[in-house]
């Protein structure tokens, strides 16, 4: 689990906090987390298709090293404000243009929608899938009273051929 590691080590010295992972096959992944996580698409695209409402992202906390941009977030649907996604996405700055580095990092709009509004060329890479018990923190985030299990992955962003970014991405239980 070394990007599971690595990403959550961002902003989670322990891991159970945010909660307790096994690695999962997509076969193992019951619906509707399958359709929502075992593709190679934004789960911007993703989630705002299964919850037919655009999104908005709400900035936890950021951290910057050197020429890498990092922050702790949750997806809301515009059409109620319920949280759809929790994600830990870790961007290589050196493959963005200012304007798209600063769209980002105003913090004000979902990095898939940037990406895909500037009609960057980017390919999405799957890379493991997680079954999760949430652990108190996950479950403040996604207003949950008792730690129901669901699932996240962890996906890659290449852009013109480069790993521009790698994120940790978390679905709330239906």
């Amino acid at each position: 689990m070394p990007a599971l590691d690595h990403l959550a080590g961002l902003f989670y010295p322990e891991l159970a906090p945010l909660g307790t992972f096994t690695e999962v096959l997509a076969e193992q992944v019951p619906e509707p987390y399958r359709q929502l996580l075992a593709h190679h698409e934004h789960m911007t695209v993703s989630v705002e298709r299964f919850h037919a409402s655009r999104v908005d992202v709400q900035v936890l906390a950021t951290r910057t090293d050197g020429d890498f941009y990092s922050r702790k977030i949750v997806l809301h649907r515009q059409s109620d404000g319920r949280p759809v996604l929790f994600g830990i996405p870790r961007l290589n700055l050196r493959f963005l243009d200012d304007e798209v580095r600063e769209e980002i990092q105003s913090e004000r709009i979902p990095l898939g929608r940037v990406l895909i509004e500037h009609n960057i060329l980017r390919e999405v890479q799957l890379g493991s899938l997680y079954r999760i018990v949430p652990g108190p923190d996950l479950c403040e985030m996604f207003r949950l009273t008792q730690a129901t299990p669901t699932y996240g992955r962890t996906a890659f962003i290449y852009l013109d051929g480069y790993l521009a970014i790698e994120l940790l991405e978390i679905v709330p239980p239906e």
